[in-house]
């Protein structure tokens, strides 16, 4: 069974759309765990009014201490061996869970499995499509892989809709931080590359809607999106070998070694004297 845990608050705009979503999958092997954090609009009216229409939806309305602790609760529920994250404003594409369950027969515990995410704007026109295909260690951490506009690029997974893991992976990883309100899925995900059996695929599974009065939309407007992903990612390397870290600083510091090597190639008589003096020691012996 695949558990698909969705934190809500105050979300009647979309919580039935992101029910619907579920239900159309057609996917006889799978749960919806909503977990509202005590909302004040209609969005309990209306989970009440689903889940006594369709038996797989779950759901609990409490107060809780953000999105962290809220899917942290979801996954304390789950009664599937794979987990699956949907926000509620986001979707799936057609028939993606039923692929998904079908994958998971052949994989080693604990996998996370990942595809190509949809960028939404809010008119759903595609911004851009996601395509993390490249997942080692090394690769997630290169600052250059955030861009200008505080979006982790190609290399990352930007959205849960697009991935799926066993749940076991927790017990090796733990859970998320529930006093991280924003990065959390950040800090997940390096720790899952880590510790699990990663696969991509060139598919789409997931939509991001991604547009102004969004949490991340305007973390990442203000500037703050980037800073916070750049101390978590300089607080990971800290927990690295030498050598990844080693890996890292030449990667990130590629460009400025080629172009110091173009240039004292070119203009070898500008080289510090102590360095030429090797260089006439060693070309002679």
């Amino acid at each position: 069974m695949i558990s698909i845990i969705t934190p809500v608050y105050n979300g009647e705009r979309f919580i039935e759309s992101c029910l619907q979503v579920v239900i159309d999958q057609n996917c006889l092997e799978v749960e919806h765990i909503i977990v509202d954090g005590g909302s004040s609009d209609k969005t309990v009216d209306i989970i009440k009014d689903k889940a006594n229409q369709y038996p797989h939806i779950r759901w609990i309305s409490e107060k809780d201490r953000g999105q962290s602790d809220a899917m942290n609760k979801g996954i304390a529920m789950a009664q599937g061996l794979i987990i699956g994250i949907l926000n509620v404003d986001d979707f799936y594409e057609i028939n993606a869970l039923n692929r998904i369950c079908k994958i998971f027969l052949t994989l080693q515990e604990p996998s996370f499995i990942v595809s190509n995410c949809n960028i939404l704007d809010q008119k759903d026109k595609i911004i851009f499509i996601n395509k993390p295909n490249r997942l080692r260690t090394i690769d997630l951490l290169l600052e250059r892989r955030v861009n200008d506009d505080g979006i982790i690029d190609a290399s990352f997974p930007v959205n849960p809709s697009a991935y799926f893991y066993h749940k076991s992976l927790h017990e090796q990883i733990g859970l998320y931080k529930v006093e991280d309100h924003y990065v959390m899925d950040v800090d997940f995900l390096l720790k899952a590359v880590r510790s699990s059996h990663v696969k991509y695929f060139n598919e789409t599974w997931g939509n991001y809607r991604y547009y102004p009065g969004t949490k991340t939309f305007d973390d990442s407007t203000r500037g703050t999106s980037i800073v916070r992903i750049k101390h978590l990612f300089n607080d990971y390397i800290k927990t690295l070998s030498l050598m990844e870290q080693g890996q890292i600083w030449l990667a990130r510091n590629m460009n400025f070694i080629l172009l110091k090597i173009f240039y004292f190639y070119k203009y070898p008589e500008r080289l510090p004297e102590s360095i030429r003096q090797r260089l006439t020691k060693y070309s002679r012996t």
